[in-house]
């Protein structure tokens, strides 16, 4: 299971990598780096392939890794195609069964080329149900029901659909065929220009979709269980099957097999038909019953197993589709089990049926960590378990809305209920028994669990030995908040105030501390820049605390050491959070802070805190460096004592990267004062007999940046300052408190003075490109910027003056606004609405917020289904169950007015518009692009049509097109650490040209990614996206391919299938089919790739334009010349005003338009672009720059062309038709020569490798490859579809010569 049974190599690599992660800033060393004997042990097996001999099948071999399990090859062959109808079997080797659970190297005998015998076992229940989910499961292989439903972890990919089947193996089909002419006009709807924004082309049909129909029904016959005679011949269960030709048919599930029984619907009669046909498998019997069954259900299994395994393995978490076409209901045994019995995950595989949440979570955390294969099985379990407790809080927080759990407190009123279903807490986000009164009430209790959840996230990542934190999911479904926690063992029995032994119950009025806790979270302190302090107790005894006052301590009865409530783990934001006779700093006050927000519990980011302590670290190194050289001007006739025997270092300037903010004048003088204090601060903390005054140097600085020591640079912040709460300090703390409100003013300052103005420059300068709110949200928050500042940054946006450069960031950011505004309203909306009307509500407020029709009325739910008795059960409703109809009366002009004030309110800005056209046409939004916002933030799903949002006849919405309405869940996503240290030491490497030392850096943290997430991961999609890159820079296409092929793929599936991610996955796998002269397949990616934009954003972008340039480029290849102009105008329109007309983008844009006018041989049109160009490669390189030099020798070449076309036109004038013209040579371009051009705008640059260098890493590809293939089938027990990973072949191709000389070669990597 460990390291993909990997060589030696590897374990040179762990030696040599022990190193790189210290030059990521990461000075920490990471624990247990050493390589130990014991390691090479669990790397260095390698694969061997056993002989399976199965009934029924010719034999056939099979290769497995000896740290494989006996129940891995199970796997495998139930996904196998001859062998998938078996689920109830032993393996035997030499007549001897092996358990299903030891490991391969265990196994006595065992060896390359042993033989294992597949042995029909008997069935029992359980095998029975497991055996017919397993055929419904083949069954239902391609149907993508499940992926539209959101159930399973299934979801969904379209890539197929557009390349036609795998880029692999077709390929080389495909390039005999390529050179036919391709019909390469893109849809109407894509056009540059085009207004039109369907809705139906996000989920194409796909043709394995309409599904074969093997069977009709397939159901749990209404005889069973087997009454206990039958049950005394060995009946387990009845089946009752009507087949394609409508056959009706009863089977009887026996512990032989299954075979016919002579039962009807209405008559049991168990005793076999005649013939039974008694079979092992149900298959097998319904093969026999049906020609129709035996036909289908081959064809099935053979596309099931063509089909790319990542389209099939599941997500680690659910994803969810905002649209799905209208789909048939169709009969599901299996499906309608699962809803009726509490079956979570596979509780039926696991002895105990219901999981200890709790204990699962922290014996994880418990796993050893010395060495890598220890730390990667840990984190793998980590990872294992919060997927699957993710999954079953999900589930359960929905069944407490829809009302389907009693509980805890019945007799209390619906707001105050608390619910335990399947050993997870359940409580809702209001205000219970007014907690948080003095914080905003019900408010603040719907921030907290976030605020919480942030907390338990961040101790997490700490990772400290002895500390627990609660397993916790924050799941907001039908406008509740429903938080689900894992239980503290005892924790029921007791009362809280008993429990608690440190921290505090009521926010800071009675306190209590304990040395232990005291002694766990020290070690959380510096990581968390927390800091140690004493407060007040209620008997005015000084408490000390590491934490803020609300986070309490509890023993549980397991006897560990639990922290909860987590909500104020961060200091709290002074901008938010007015106290009277405190000032802000001028910044603040200047942008009118400090707002009243609506609870008290705002924060500052984790990002903000390491920003800003990053900023003051930069400050002081400043500061040092300029006193000592002061110092060092006023004594330089005496220059030793303040060297104190050393030289000044040359290490490195600064030890974290500088922020953006940090003023970048430091000349050579100032670096080397730089690294000298560095060593003086080093020097000092390490030995006090220093020279004094270099003492007072570093006394000062710390004292100027608000250091908490003043020997070493130190900057912590205490939690509790400024508190809503009831804590005091001790007197003799004042001067202490009084630098930490000072630091906390600063540090809301920071965030107006450099975060956000860092941001807008970042956007300006196309650093970061979002695309829509959810990146935009991203990029905020990687800054440390809360979403409540989005106001600020669009006002700043606004102020800014390259305010055209940022358009695309101000449409995003007003959409995000007003989304995030009618979010806020639809949350109450929804509140007041009950089960039977959610379909007619939910439509309603769609048509309020989108539609252009002005009066939309609301179907209420008919009479007959609204209860009369209705006021005397008022109190234990379940929580979805309300019964107004007040949501019915909503007006479009009101809910714009609403969604006004809300933004004014909560973002403090003014949106100018008073109904959805407004906003559309002053803002430049699309409706499309709004509906699909609002339902990703909501959790609606809607029906796959095409909307008249702007018919002024009849709303856009019906209740028909609301499909379903998904929880939208919150969770900790735990992290590979190892494996993200091997990916960040790999791209540094390439970064600075190493291209083969990052090349086995990125292959090794590819599988340690694998180990610890399984195959589907959004850092593996990044993994996979760059070592794509890399083989295309070194010329093997074929492996760039496939590795491009899984990323976009996988980033389809889990980061969903419009996701701006997923554009620029397609966007790069378009170019390397494009160098693989798959150029149809091209134009459909980059098509594709458009569409998506446009409907995520629009058409005018910064992205746009290099999307359009690959467009425009790809159709230039294959002649199209009239449809690539109109692309590569608009990209050259789009570059011009995002990059400003002056940009070497702008230039280079002209140019391939001139290209392009050249082939038309309309050399005027062609000279005007060049010259264009040429003046800014002048203006911004220089007469002497190579492009300034190749632009004016092409615009000679197109002159000479020009004026031999004169001078022929002129001949036909003057001689007629008898005119001796000599050919003109107009050609077509070259591939080679568009290939050439694509590189360049997609910022892969070339630099030469030598032969012999491109021979020694195609050789050690190839070797990783052959022992990944070795070792491949080692997921199989998680995912037993892990089994064809990679494309078979790949390494063969991988001596193929690259197609030009100048492609051999390594990268600067921009992407």
């Amino acid at each position: 299971m460990l390291l993909n049974g990997d060589c030696p190599e590897s374990l040179k690599k762990e030696e040599r990598v022990a190193e790189p992660p210290r030059e990521n800033g990461l000075d920490e060393a990471e624990p247990g780096d050493e390589t130990t004997g014991q390691e090479v042990i669990v790397i260095q097996d390698t694969g061997f392939s056993v002989k399976i001999v199965a009934p029924g099948i010719e034999p056939f071999s099979l290769q497995v890794s000896p740290q494989e399990m006996v129940q891995e090859i199970h796997q495998v062959l139930m996904d196998r195609e001859d062998t998938c109808h078996r689920t109830c079997f032993s393996l035997h080797l030499d007549g001897n069964m092996l358990d299903h659970f030891s490991e391969l190297r265990s196994v006595e005998g065992l060896q390359e080329g042993s033989v294992l015998r597949v042995v029909e076992e008997p069935y029992t229940v359980r095998e029975a149900r497991i055996h017919v989910r397993h055929v419904r499961d083949l069954l239902k292989s391609l149907d993508p029901s499940d992926a539209f439903n959101g159930v399973d972890c299934n979801s969904l990919s379209f890539l197929s659909v557009f390349t036609d089947g795998d880029l692999g193996d077709s390929g080389k089909r495909k390039k005999v065929l390529e050179m036919d002419p391709i019909d390469c006009t893109p849809p109407e709807y894509i056009l540059p220009g085009s207004r039109e924004r369907p809705l139906c082309p996000l989920q194409p049909q796909n043709r394995d979709w309409k599904p074969l129909q093997c069977l009709k029904v397939l159901t749990m016959s209404g005889w069973n269980p087997p009454p206990g005679n039958r049950k005394m011949h060995g009946d387990l269960m009845y089946l009752f099957v009507i087949t394609a030709e409508d056959r009706q048919v009863s089977i009887t599930a026996s512990t032989r097999g299954f075979y016919l029984n002579q039962s009807t619907a209405y008559h049991f009669n168990p005793k076999p038909a005649s013939p039974r046909f008694l079979s092992h498998s149900l298959v097998e019997l319904l093969n026999q019953i049906s020609p129709t069954f035996k036909k289908n259900f081959a064809v099935l299994q053979k596309k099931r197993v063509q089909r790319h395994p990542f389209e099939r393995i599941a997500t680690p978490f659910q994803v969810y589709s905002w649209t799905a076409p209208q789909a048939e209901h169709a009969m599901d045994c299996v499906r309608a089990e699962d809803a009726y019995t509490s079956r979570l995950g596979y509780e039926e595989h696991i002895p105990g049926q219901t999981r200890d949440w709790n204990e699962e979570l922290q014996t994880t955390r418990e796993l050893p960590r010395k060495n890598l294969p220890e730390r990667l099985l840990r984190e793998r379990a980590i990872f294992k378990v919060h997927s699957d407790f993710t999954a079953a809080a999900t589930r359960g927080a929905m069944a407490v809305i829809d009302g389907n759990v009693m509980a805890i407190n019945p007799s209390e009123e619906t707001k105050m209920q608390m619910f335990i279903w399947n050993n997870i807490f359940f409580s809702l986000g209001f205000d219970v028994r007014d907690h948080y009164k003095d914080f905003g009430g019900d408010v603040a209790a719907y921030v907290a669990p976030t605020n919480d959840l942030n907390g338990v996230r961040t101790y997490n990542a700490v990772d400290v030995e002895g500390l627990y934190t609660l397993g916790t999911v924050v799941v907001d479904y039908r406008g509740y908040r429903v938080t689900a926690q894992s239980i503290i063992p005892g924790i029921l029995e007791r009362d809280q105030e008993q429990s608690v032994i440190y921290g505090s119950i009521d926010f800071g009025k009675t306190v209590v501390s304990h040395p232990r806790y005291l002694e766990l979270l020290e070690r959380t302190s510096r990581p968390l820049k927390i800091l140690r302090h004493r407060v007040l107790n209620d008997r005015d005894e000084e408490i000390e605390l590491c934490s803020s006052v609300e986070c309490k301590g509890i023993i549980g009865n397991d006897g560990r050491h639990y922290i909860l409530d987590l909500l104020r783990t961060f200091p709290p934001d002074l901008n938010f959070l007015p106290v009277p006779g405190e000032e802000l700093p001028e910044e603040c006050s200047r942008a009118g802070f400090p707002r009243t927000h609506r609870h008290k519990l705002c924060c500052l980011r984790q990002e903000l805190v390491d920003a800003f302590v990053e900023h003051r670290y930069l400050l002081f190194m400043k500061l040092a460096a300029l006193q000592l050289m002061q110092q060092k001007a006023s004594k330089l006739e005496n220059p030793t004592s303040l060297e104190n025997g050393s030289s000044p270092s040359s290490e490195s300037t600064a030890e974290d990267p500088p922020g953006p903010e940090a003023e970048r004048e430091e000349d050579g003088s100032n670096a080397n004062g730089l690294a000298r204090v560095k060593e003086l601060a080093e020097t000092i903390a390490a030995d006090d007999s220093t020279d004094p005054r270099s003492r007072e140097v570093i006394r000062n600085a710390c004292k100027a940046v608000g250091s908490i020591s003043s020997t070493a640079f130190d900057i912590r912040f205490n939690p509790d300052i400024f508190s809503p709460g009831k804590v005091r300090f001790p007197e003799s703390c004042q001067d202490e408190v009084r630098d930490q409100k000072q630091l906390l003013k600063d540090a809301a300052a920071f965030l107006l003075s450099c975060q956000i103005p860092g941001l807008v420059k970042d956007c300006t300068e196309h650093v970061v490109l979002p695309m829509d709110g959810a990146t935009l949200a991203e990029v905020m928050r990687q800054r440390g910027i809360n979403m409540r500042y989005l106001g600020k940054v669009l006002d700043l946006v606004l102020r800014s003056p390259a305010r055209d450069q940022l358009d695309h960031v101000y449409k995003i950011g007003i959409g995000e606004l007003i989304t995030r505004s009618a979010k806020h309203i639809f949350k109450t909306y929804l509140q007041g609405v009950e089960l039977s009307g959610l379909s007619a509500a939910i439509s309603h407020f769609l048509n309020c917020f989108l539609s252009s029709y002005p009066n939309p009325v609301a179907h209420l739910p008919a009479d007959e289904l609204v209860s009369k008795k209705r006021n005397k059960r008022r109190k234990n409703r379940p929580p979805g169950a309300a019964d107004n109809t007040a949501w019915a009366v909503m007006t479009p002009q009101e809910l714009w007015k609403n969604i006004c004030q809300e933004a004014k309110n909560y973002f403090d800005f003014s949106l100018e518009c008073e109904s959805v056209d407004q906003a559309v046409e002053n803002y430049g939004l699309q409706k499309i692009t709004l509906l699909r916002e609002i339902s990703l933030k909501t959790g609606i799903q809607i029906l796959l049509k095409e909307y008249s949002f702007d018919s002024r006849h009849k709303p856009a919405f019906t209740e028909e097109d609301v499909l379903n309405i998904f929880p939208v869940v919150k969770h900790v996503n735990p992290k590979a650490s190892d494996a993200f240290h091997f990916f960040q030491s790999g791209q540094a490497k390439v970064q600075q040209g190493f291209l083969k030392e990052g090349c086995e850096l990125i292959n090794e943290a590819l599988n340690l990614f694998n180990n610890v997430y399984g195959a589907m991961h959004v850092e593996i999609c990044a993994c996979l996206r760059l070592l794509a890159r890399l083989h295309y820079i070194m010329g093997d296409y074929a492996e760039a391919l496939s590795n491009q092929q899984k990323a976009v793929l996988m980033s389809e599936r889990v980061m969903g299938i419009e996701h701006p991610n997923t554009i620029q996955e397609y966007m790069h796998l378009a170019l390397y089919c494009f160098a693989s002269s798959q150029l149809s397949t091209a134009l459909s990616l980059l098509y594709r790739a458009r569409y998506l934009m446009l409907l995520v954003f629009g058409e005018d972008h910064p992205e746009m334009a290099l999307l359009d340039n690959n467009i425009g480029l790809v159709l230039h290849g294959v002649m199209e010349y009239d449809l690539s102009l109109r692309f590569l105008e608009n990209a050259l329109a789009v570059s011009t005003k995002y990059h400003g007309p002056k940009a070497l983008k702008v230039a280079l844009s002209h140019h391939l338009v001139a290209r392009v006018y050249e082939s038309k041989a309309e050399f005027r049109s062609a000279l005007q672009h060049e010259k264009e160009g040429y003046t800014i490669y002048k203006t911004q390189l220089g007469e002497d720059h190579e492009k300034t030099k190749e632009s004016s020798e092409y615009l000679k070449c197109l002159t000479q062309q020009a004026v031999a076309l004169q001078r022929t036109m002129n001949e036909i004038y003057r001689n007629g038709s008898s005119a001796n013209i000599p050919p003109l040579k107009f050609t077509a371009p070259s591939m080679a020569s568009v290939l050439e051009q694509l590189n360049v705008i997609n910022g892969i640059l070339f630099i030469p490798l030598s032969q012999k260098d491109l021979e020694n890493l195609k050789a050690e590809v190839a070797r990783r490859h052959q022992l990944q293939e070795a070792s491949k089938n080692r997921d199989k027990a998680e995912e037993p579809m892990a089994t064809e990973s990679e494309p078979a072949g790949a390494p063969e191709d991988m001596g193929c010569q690259p197609q030009a000389a100048k492609d051999t070669s390594s990268p600067s990597l921009q992407g």
